[in-house]
């Protein structure tokens, strides 16, 4: 017994594929791309601000209660 693998009906046109950005504007799931690029900007933006040298202690300016001469 032979298998067809003729369609029916129409098959999807893929001719015009639709984009990322349109796929990632609908609703349901640009909630999700909204909520993943606000945890990169934050996380980005927290490792950023761990990368800031530290001062050395002990080098900066004397305390204001130290008397001048």
């Amino acid at each position: 017994m032979a298998l067809s693998f003729a369609h029916r009906g129409r098959m999807a046109d893929d001719s015009n594929p639709k984009s990322f950005w349109r796929w990632a504007t609908t609703p349901p799931q640009s909630y999700a791309v909204y909520l993943i690029a606000l945890v990169l900007v934050w996380g980005l933006s927290f490792y950023a601000g761990m990368l800031r040298p530290k001062s050395p202690t002990g080098l900066g300016p004397p305390p204001a209660s130290v008397p001048q001469r």
